[in-house]
Protein backbone atom coordinates (compact mmCIF):
# COMPACT_ATOMS: atom_id res chain seq x y z
CA UNK A 1 0.00 0.00 0.00
CA UNK A 2 1.11 3.60 -0.52
CA UNK A 3 2.69 5.48 2.35
CA UNK A 4 0.21 6.94 4.80
CA UNK A 5 -0.19 10.71 5.02
CA UNK A 6 0.37 10.54 8.77
CA UNK A 7 3.72 8.80 8.23
CA UNK A 8 4.81 11.39 5.65
CA UNK A 9 3.97 14.24 8.01
CA UNK A 10 5.75 12.57 10.92
CA UNK A 11 8.83 12.15 8.72
CA UNK A 12 8.65 15.86 7.88
CA UNK A 13 8.74 16.60 11.60
CA UNK A 14 11.33 13.94 12.43
CA UNK A 15 14.33 16.24 12.81
CA UNK A 16 12.42 18.63 15.06
CA UNK A 17 10.90 15.79 17.10
CA UNK A 18 14.29 14.17 17.60
CA UNK A 19 15.78 17.47 18.74
CA UNK A 20 13.02 17.83 21.35
CA UNK A 21 13.56 14.26 22.56
CA UNK A 22 17.31 14.91 22.86
CA UNK A 23 16.74 18.21 24.66
CA UNK A 24 14.55 16.42 27.22
CA UNK A 25 17.20 13.67 27.51
CA UNK A 26 19.90 16.32 28.08
CA UNK A 27 17.77 17.96 30.78
CA UNK A 28 16.25 15.07 32.78
CA UNK A 29 13.59 15.97 35.36
CA UNK A 30 12.07 13.83 38.06
CA UNK A 31 8.33 13.33 38.38
CA UNK A 32 6.27 16.37 39.41
CA UNK A 33 9.14 18.69 38.35
CA UNK A 34 9.12 18.27 34.54
CA UNK A 35 8.96 22.01 33.82
CA UNK A 36 11.32 22.20 30.84
CA UNK A 37 9.85 19.16 29.13
CA UNK A 38 6.35 20.58 29.59
CA UNK A 39 7.31 24.06 28.36
CA UNK A 40 8.99 22.76 25.21
CA UNK A 41 6.28 20.21 24.44
CA UNK A 42 3.49 22.74 24.93
CA UNK A 43 5.27 25.26 22.69
CA UNK A 44 5.47 22.63 19.92
CA UNK A 45 1.77 21.74 20.27
CA UNK A 46 0.71 25.40 20.10
CA UNK A 47 2.82 25.89 16.97
CA UNK A 48 0.86 23.04 15.35
CA UNK A 49 -2.54 24.57 16.11
CA UNK A 50 -3.47 22.67 19.27
CA UNK A 51 -5.38 24.55 21.95
CA UNK A 52 -2.92 23.91 24.74
CA UNK A 53 -3.24 24.23 28.51
CA UNK A 54 -0.24 23.87 30.81
CA UNK A 55 -1.13 23.18 34.42
CA UNK A 56 -4.18 21.18 33.39
CA UNK A 57 -6.25 19.53 36.14
CA UNK A 58 -4.57 21.79 38.70
CA UNK A 59 -1.23 20.03 38.13
CA UNK A 60 1.69 22.32 37.17
CA UNK A 61 3.39 19.75 34.92
CA UNK A 62 0.30 18.33 33.22
CA UNK A 63 -0.75 19.28 29.67
CA UNK A 64 -4.08 19.06 27.89
CA UNK A 65 -3.85 19.97 24.20
CA UNK A 66 -6.84 19.62 21.86
CA UNK A 67 -7.45 19.82 18.12
CA UNK A 68 -10.52 18.91 16.04
CA UNK A 69 -14.22 18.51 16.62
CA UNK A 70 -16.79 15.83 17.24
CA UNK A 71 -16.37 12.11 17.76
CA UNK A 72 -14.51 9.88 18.07
CA UNK A 73 -12.39 11.57 20.71
CA UNK A 74 -8.98 9.91 20.80
CA UNK A 75 -6.53 10.69 23.57
CA UNK A 76 -2.78 10.03 23.70
CA UNK A 77 -1.10 9.63 27.08
CA UNK A 78 2.43 11.08 27.07
CA UNK A 79 5.11 10.94 29.78
CA UNK A 80 8.39 12.77 30.23
CA UNK A 81 9.77 12.07 33.73
CA UNK A 82 13.09 10.36 34.49
CA UNK A 83 14.63 8.12 37.16
CA UNK A 84 17.13 8.61 39.99
CA UNK A 85 20.66 7.24 39.73
CA UNK A 86 20.54 6.56 35.99
CA UNK A 87 22.57 9.40 34.55
CA UNK A 88 24.51 8.09 31.56
CA UNK A 89 26.37 9.35 28.50
CA UNK A 90 25.57 8.07 25.01
CA UNK A 91 28.28 5.43 25.13
CA UNK A 92 28.44 1.64 25.35
CA UNK A 93 29.85 1.34 28.86
CA UNK A 94 28.55 2.65 32.16
CA UNK A 95 29.66 6.28 32.35
CA UNK A 96 27.31 8.77 34.04
CA UNK A 97 27.08 12.38 32.97
CA UNK A 98 26.67 13.19 36.67
CA UNK A 99 27.72 10.43 39.10
CA UNK A 100 24.61 9.36 41.00
CA UNK A 101 22.53 11.77 38.92
CA UNK A 102 19.16 11.38 37.29
CA UNK A 103 18.58 10.08 33.77
CA UNK A 104 16.10 8.71 31.25
CA UNK A 105 16.55 5.03 32.12
CA UNK A 106 12.98 4.27 31.02
CA UNK A 107 13.01 6.26 27.79
CA UNK A 108 10.29 8.73 28.70
CA UNK A 109 12.08 11.43 26.72
CA UNK A 110 11.07 9.32 23.71
CA UNK A 111 7.65 8.36 25.03
CA UNK A 112 6.23 11.87 25.30
CA UNK A 113 7.69 13.06 22.02
CA UNK A 114 6.49 9.91 20.24
CA UNK A 115 2.95 10.77 21.31
CA UNK A 116 3.51 14.31 20.09
CA UNK A 117 4.47 12.98 16.67
CA UNK A 118 1.40 10.75 16.65
CA UNK A 119 -1.07 13.55 17.32
CA UNK A 120 0.53 15.68 14.60
CA UNK A 121 0.24 12.79 12.14
CA UNK A 122 -3.38 12.07 13.07
CA UNK A 123 -4.28 15.76 12.81
CA UNK A 124 -2.95 15.76 9.24
CA UNK A 125 -5.17 12.81 8.30
CA UNK A 126 -8.27 14.48 9.79
CA UNK A 127 -7.51 17.81 8.11
CA UNK A 128 -7.04 16.22 4.71
CA UNK A 129 -10.17 14.08 4.94
CA UNK A 130 -12.55 16.59 6.55
CA UNK A 131 -13.76 13.83 8.88
CA UNK A 132 -14.99 14.55 12.38
CA UNK A 133 -12.66 13.58 15.18
CA UNK A 134 -11.00 15.16 18.19
CA UNK A 135 -7.36 14.58 19.12
CA UNK A 136 -6.24 15.15 22.71
CA UNK A 137 -2.63 15.11 23.90
CA UNK A 138 -2.37 14.44 27.63
CA UNK A 139 0.99 15.33 29.14
CA UNK A 140 1.13 13.14 32.23
CA UNK A 141 3.55 13.84 35.09
CA UNK A 142 5.30 11.38 37.35
CA UNK A 143 4.56 7.96 35.87
CA UNK A 144 7.55 6.62 37.78
CA UNK A 145 5.81 7.65 41.01
CA UNK A 146 2.86 5.57 39.75
CA UNK A 147 0.13 8.07 40.60
CA UNK A 148 0.34 10.87 38.02
CA UNK A 149 -2.54 9.64 35.89
CA UNK A 150 -4.56 8.77 38.99
CA UNK A 151 -4.34 12.37 40.18
CA UNK A 152 -5.31 13.50 36.67
CA UNK A 153 -8.26 11.11 36.58
CA UNK A 154 -9.42 12.30 39.99
CA UNK A 155 -9.52 15.81 38.53
CA UNK A 156 -11.54 14.64 35.51
CA UNK A 157 -8.99 13.66 32.87
CA UNK A 158 -9.57 10.93 30.26
CA UNK A 159 -13.34 10.60 30.74
CA UNK A 160 -13.95 12.69 27.61
CA UNK A 161 -12.19 10.08 25.45
CA UNK A 162 -13.86 7.45 23.34
CA UNK A 163 -10.46 5.74 23.04
CA UNK A 164 -6.95 6.26 24.38
CA UNK A 165 -3.57 5.29 22.95
CA UNK A 166 -0.09 5.11 24.45
CA UNK A 167 3.23 3.38 23.90
CA UNK A 168 6.40 2.56 25.78
CA UNK A 169 9.99 2.27 24.59
CA UNK A 170 11.34 -1.26 24.75
CA UNK A 171 13.82 -3.73 23.27
CA UNK A 172 11.34 -5.37 20.86
CA UNK A 173 8.45 -4.53 18.55
CA UNK A 174 5.87 -6.66 20.27
CA UNK A 175 2.61 -5.92 22.03
CA UNK A 176 1.17 -8.02 24.79
CA UNK A 177 -2.53 -8.42 25.40
CA UNK A 178 -1.69 -9.79 28.83
CA UNK A 179 -1.89 -7.93 32.14
CA UNK A 180 0.62 -5.85 34.06
CA UNK A 181 0.13 -5.66 37.81
CA UNK A 182 -1.89 -3.15 39.76
CA UNK A 183 -0.33 -1.62 42.88
CA UNK A 184 -1.20 -0.18 46.28
CA UNK A 185 1.51 1.49 48.36
CA UNK A 186 2.00 3.12 51.72
CA UNK A 187 4.29 4.06 54.58
CA UNK A 188 3.75 2.34 57.94
CA UNK A 189 5.10 4.46 60.80
CA UNK A 190 5.30 3.28 64.38
CA UNK A 191 5.75 5.51 67.42
CA UNK A 192 7.02 4.07 70.70
CA UNK A 193 8.99 5.17 73.73
CA UNK A 194 12.74 5.58 73.99
CA UNK A 195 14.88 4.24 76.84
CA UNK A 196 18.39 2.91 77.50
CA UNK A 197 18.49 -0.47 75.80
CA UNK A 198 20.70 -1.98 78.54
CA UNK A 199 20.04 -0.01 81.75
CA UNK A 200 16.22 0.22 81.62
CA UNK A 201 14.86 -1.61 78.57
CA UNK A 202 11.61 -2.31 80.42
CA UNK A 203 10.69 1.36 80.11
CA UNK A 204 11.02 1.41 76.31
CA UNK A 205 8.51 0.48 73.64
CA UNK A 206 10.37 -0.29 70.44
CA UNK A 207 8.97 1.06 67.21
CA UNK A 208 11.53 -1.07 65.38
CA UNK A 209 10.11 -4.19 67.03
CA UNK A 210 6.75 -3.21 65.57
CA UNK A 211 8.22 -2.78 62.08
CA UNK A 212 9.91 -6.17 62.29
CA UNK A 213 6.78 -7.91 63.57
CA UNK A 214 4.76 -6.35 60.77
CA UNK A 215 7.34 -7.58 58.28
CA UNK A 216 7.13 -11.09 59.73
CA UNK A 217 3.35 -10.92 59.49
CA UNK A 218 3.64 -9.96 55.83
CA UNK A 219 5.92 -12.94 55.20
CA UNK A 220 3.35 -15.36 56.64
CA UNK A 221 0.62 -13.55 54.69
CA UNK A 222 2.35 -14.68 51.48
CA UNK A 223 1.10 -18.22 52.19
CA UNK A 224 -2.50 -17.11 52.03
CA UNK A 225 -2.81 -14.96 48.92
CA UNK A 226 -3.28 -15.87 45.28
CA UNK A 227 -0.14 -16.74 43.33
CA UNK A 228 -0.15 -13.45 41.38
CA UNK A 229 0.23 -11.31 44.53
CA UNK A 230 3.59 -9.68 45.22
CA UNK A 231 4.44 -8.02 48.55
CA UNK A 232 7.68 -6.06 48.85
CA UNK A 233 9.00 -3.64 51.44
CA UNK A 234 11.97 -1.71 52.77
CA UNK A 235 12.70 -0.38 56.25
CA UNK A 236 13.13 3.33 55.66
CA UNK A 237 13.89 4.23 59.27
CA UNK A 238 15.05 1.73 61.90
CA UNK A 239 16.20 3.89 64.76
CA UNK A 240 19.32 5.86 65.69
CA UNK A 241 21.64 3.62 67.74
CA UNK A 242 21.65 0.03 69.07
CA UNK A 243 21.70 1.18 72.69
CA UNK A 244 18.63 3.39 72.32
CA UNK A 245 15.22 1.75 72.14
CA UNK A 246 13.80 3.34 68.96
CA UNK A 247 10.75 5.50 69.54
CA UNK A 248 10.23 5.83 65.79
CA UNK A 249 10.57 3.38 62.89
CA UNK A 250 9.09 3.23 59.44
CA UNK A 251 8.66 0.84 56.51
CA UNK A 252 7.36 1.28 52.97
CA UNK A 253 5.27 -1.43 51.31
CA UNK A 254 4.12 -2.16 47.78
CA UNK A 255 1.41 -4.72 47.06
CA UNK A 256 0.96 -5.87 43.46
CA UNK A 257 -1.48 -8.25 41.80
CA UNK A 258 -3.20 -8.89 38.48
CA UNK A 259 -6.58 -7.60 39.68
CA UNK A 260 -7.52 -4.47 41.58
CA UNK A 261 -9.64 -6.56 43.92
CA UNK A 262 -6.65 -8.72 44.94
CA UNK A 263 -4.49 -5.63 45.47
CA UNK A 264 -7.04 -3.97 47.75
CA UNK A 265 -7.79 -7.16 49.69
CA UNK A 266 -4.11 -7.90 50.33
CA UNK A 267 -3.31 -4.32 51.32
CA UNK A 268 -6.19 -4.32 53.81
CA UNK A 269 -4.85 -7.56 55.31
CA UNK A 270 -1.41 -5.97 55.48
CA UNK A 271 -2.91 -3.15 57.53
CA UNK A 272 -4.15 -5.77 59.99
CA UNK A 273 -0.58 -7.10 60.29
CA UNK A 274 0.53 -3.56 61.14
CA UNK A 275 -2.26 -3.08 63.67
CA UNK A 276 -1.37 -6.38 65.32
CA UNK A 277 2.30 -5.40 65.49
CA UNK A 278 1.40 -2.11 67.14
CA UNK A 279 -0.79 -3.93 69.67
CA UNK A 280 1.95 -6.45 70.52
CA UNK A 281 4.58 -3.76 71.08
CA UNK A 282 2.35 -1.14 72.73
CA UNK A 283 3.25 1.36 70.03
CA UNK A 284 1.00 3.55 67.96
CA UNK A 285 0.56 3.20 64.22
CA UNK A 286 0.36 5.89 61.55
CA UNK A 287 -0.32 4.94 57.91
CA UNK A 288 0.38 7.23 54.98
CA UNK A 289 -1.46 5.96 51.91
CA UNK A 290 0.49 6.63 48.73
CA UNK A 291 -2.33 5.64 46.44
CA UNK A 292 -2.51 2.87 43.90
CA UNK A 293 -3.00 2.01 40.28
CA UNK A 294 -5.10 -0.44 38.32
CA UNK A 295 -3.66 -3.37 36.40
CA UNK A 296 -3.52 -2.90 32.66
CA UNK A 297 -6.43 -3.96 30.46
CA UNK A 298 -5.39 -4.03 26.83
CA UNK A 299 -8.19 -3.67 24.32
CA UNK A 300 -7.66 -6.54 21.88
CA UNK A 301 -9.58 -4.90 19.04
CA UNK A 302 -7.34 -1.86 19.24
CA UNK A 303 -4.21 -4.00 19.71
CA UNK A 304 -4.96 -5.90 16.50
CA UNK A 305 -5.42 -2.64 14.60
CA UNK A 306 -2.05 -1.43 15.86
CA UNK A 307 -0.47 -4.76 14.94
CA UNK A 308 -1.74 -4.48 11.37
CA UNK A 309 -0.22 -1.01 11.01
CA UNK A 310 3.04 -2.17 12.59
CA UNK A 311 3.35 -4.97 10.03
CA UNK A 312 2.65 -2.61 7.13
CA UNK A 313 5.40 -0.19 8.05
CA UNK A 314 8.93 -0.80 6.76
CA UNK A 315 11.55 -1.90 9.26
CA UNK A 316 13.88 0.70 10.70
CA UNK A 317 17.22 0.72 8.91
CA UNK A 318 20.27 0.96 11.16
CA UNK A 319 23.80 2.02 10.26
CA UNK A 320 26.82 -0.19 10.91
CA UNK A 321 27.85 2.26 13.60
CA UNK A 322 24.48 1.91 15.36
CA UNK A 323 24.59 -1.88 15.20
CA UNK A 324 28.13 -1.87 16.61
CA UNK A 325 27.05 0.44 19.44
CA UNK A 326 24.12 -1.84 20.32
CA UNK A 327 26.29 -4.96 20.18
CA UNK A 328 28.78 -3.40 22.60
CA UNK A 329 25.96 -2.62 25.02
CA UNK A 330 24.65 -6.18 24.78
CA UNK A 331 28.08 -7.57 25.65
CA UNK A 332 27.73 -6.02 29.12
CA UNK A 333 24.98 -8.56 29.89
CA UNK A 334 25.62 -12.17 30.99
CA UNK A 335 22.91 -13.43 28.58
CA UNK A 336 24.97 -12.31 25.59
CA UNK A 337 25.86 -15.11 23.18
CA UNK A 338 28.45 -14.38 20.52
CA UNK A 339 27.01 -14.68 17.05
CA UNK A 340 23.50 -15.36 18.38
CA UNK A 341 22.32 -12.22 20.20
CA UNK A 342 21.19 -9.68 17.59
CA UNK A 343 22.38 -6.12 18.21
CA UNK A 344 18.81 -4.79 17.90
CA UNK A 345 15.73 -7.04 17.97
CA UNK A 346 13.69 -4.84 15.64
CA UNK A 347 11.72 -7.41 13.61
CA UNK A 348 7.95 -7.31 14.23
CA UNK A 349 6.67 -10.06 16.48
CA UNK A 350 3.11 -11.36 16.81
CA UNK A 351 0.76 -10.31 19.59
CA UNK A 352 1.20 -12.36 22.74
CA UNK A 353 -0.97 -12.91 25.82
CA UNK A 354 1.84 -12.66 28.35
CA UNK A 355 1.41 -11.13 31.81
CA UNK A 356 4.09 -8.82 33.17
CA UNK A 357 5.25 -8.23 36.73
CA UNK A 358 5.80 -4.48 36.37
CA UNK A 359 3.17 -1.78 36.69
CA UNK A 360 2.09 1.49 35.06
CA UNK A 361 -0.47 4.12 35.97
CA UNK A 362 -1.78 3.83 32.39
CA UNK A 363 -3.79 0.93 33.81
CA UNK A 364 -6.12 3.53 35.32
CA UNK A 365 -6.80 5.05 31.89
CA UNK A 366 -7.51 1.57 30.54
CA UNK A 367 -10.35 1.23 33.04
CA UNK A 368 -11.91 4.56 32.01
CA UNK A 369 -12.16 3.99 28.24
CA UNK A 370 -11.01 1.42 25.65
CA UNK A 371 -7.22 1.77 25.46
CA UNK A 372 -4.10 0.23 24.04
CA UNK A 373 -0.39 0.58 24.85
CA UNK A 374 2.20 -0.38 22.24
CA UNK A 375 5.77 -1.52 22.83
CA UNK A 376 8.27 -0.31 20.24
CA UNK A 377 11.95 -1.06 19.88
CA UNK A 378 14.23 1.81 20.89
CA UNK A 379 17.17 0.02 22.50
CA UNK A 380 19.75 -2.74 22.21
CA UNK A 381 18.39 -6.28 22.57
CA UNK A 382 19.60 -6.91 26.14
CA UNK A 383 18.89 -3.46 27.53
CA UNK A 384 17.01 -4.18 30.72
CA UNK A 385 14.43 -1.67 31.91
CA UNK A 386 15.49 1.06 34.32
CA UNK A 387 19.16 0.73 33.42
CA UNK A 388 22.07 2.86 32.22
CA UNK A 389 21.82 0.93 28.94
CA UNK A 390 18.32 2.27 28.33
CA UNK A 391 19.50 5.80 29.15
CA UNK A 392 22.33 5.48 26.61
CA UNK A 393 20.03 4.18 23.88
CA UNK A 394 17.30 6.74 24.64
CA UNK A 395 19.74 9.54 23.88
CA UNK A 396 21.07 7.88 20.73
CA UNK A 397 19.90 7.69 17.12
CA UNK A 398 18.71 4.13 17.85
CA UNK A 399 16.16 5.47 20.31
CA UNK A 400 15.14 8.32 18.02
CA UNK A 401 14.50 6.03 15.04
CA UNK A 402 12.34 3.76 17.17
CA UNK A 403 10.41 6.76 18.51
CA UNK A 404 9.56 8.00 15.00
CA UNK A 405 8.31 4.55 14.02
CA UNK A 406 6.25 4.34 17.22
CA UNK A 407 4.59 7.65 16.34
CA UNK A 408 3.68 6.26 12.92
CA UNK A 409 2.17 3.09 14.43
CA UNK A 410 0.00 5.08 16.83
CA UNK A 411 -1.12 7.65 14.27
CA UNK A 412 -1.86 4.99 11.65
CA UNK A 413 -3.77 2.83 14.11
CA UNK A 414 -5.80 5.78 15.37
CA UNK A 415 -6.68 6.77 11.81
CA UNK A 416 -7.77 3.24 10.90
CA UNK A 417 -9.96 3.17 14.02
CA UNK A 418 -11.59 6.48 13.05
CA UNK A 419 -12.31 5.10 9.57
CA UNK A 420 -13.91 1.89 10.88
CA UNK A 421 -17.15 2.41 12.86
CA UNK A 422 -17.53 -1.36 13.27
CA UNK A 423 -14.13 -1.60 14.93
CA UNK A 424 -15.05 1.29 17.22
CA UNK A 425 -18.23 -0.49 18.26
CA UNK A 426 -16.34 -3.76 18.78
CA UNK A 427 -13.68 -2.05 20.91
CA UNK A 428 -16.33 -0.45 23.09
CA UNK A 429 -18.24 -3.71 23.43
CA UNK A 430 -15.05 -5.50 24.49
CA UNK A 431 -14.38 -2.79 27.08
CA UNK A 432 -17.92 -3.04 28.48
CA UNK A 433 -17.65 -6.81 28.73
CA UNK A 434 -14.28 -6.58 30.50
CA UNK A 435 -15.61 -4.05 33.00
CA UNK A 436 -18.62 -6.33 33.66
CA UNK A 437 -20.75 -3.49 34.99
CA UNK A 438 -18.04 -2.14 37.31
CA UNK A 439 -16.98 1.48 37.35
CA UNK A 440 -13.48 2.87 37.70
CA UNK A 441 -12.89 4.01 41.28
CA UNK A 442 -9.89 6.29 41.50
CA UNK A 443 -7.28 4.89 43.93
CA UNK A 444 -6.16 8.44 44.74
CA UNK A 445 -8.38 8.96 47.75
CA UNK A 446 -8.62 12.15 49.78
CA UNK A 447 -6.03 10.90 52.29
CA UNK A 448 -3.32 10.59 49.61
CA UNK A 449 -1.04 13.61 49.87
CA UNK A 450 -1.03 16.17 47.08
CA UNK A 451 2.41 15.86 45.42
CA UNK A 452 3.06 19.54 44.84
CA UNK A 453 4.42 21.92 47.45
CA UNK A 454 3.69 25.14 45.61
Amino acid sequence: MSERLSSKVIDQHAERLCKLAKDIWDNPEMGWTEKKAVEWTAEYLRSEGFETEVGAYGMPTAIRAVWGKGHPVIGFAAEYDCLPGLSQKVCSSKDPVVPGGIGHGCGHNLLGVGCLGAVIGLKAELEASGKDGTVIFYGCPAEEQLTGKGFMAKAGAFYECDFNIAWHPGATNQNTIGVMNGVEAGFFRFHGKTSHAAANPQDGRSALDAVQLMNIGSEFLREHVTSDVRIHYVITNGGLAPNIVPDYAESKFFVRALTREAVVDTFNRLIKCAEGAAHMTETTLEIERLGGIYPTMQNKVMANIMQKVREELPDVEYTEEELKFADEINRAQPQYVEGVTPPIDYKNKPLVAMNGGASTDYGDVMHICPSVANIDCTAATLSGGHSWMVTACSGSSIGMKGMIRAAKVMAGGAWDLICDPEAQAAAKAEFDEAMAGKQYECPITDDVKWPYND
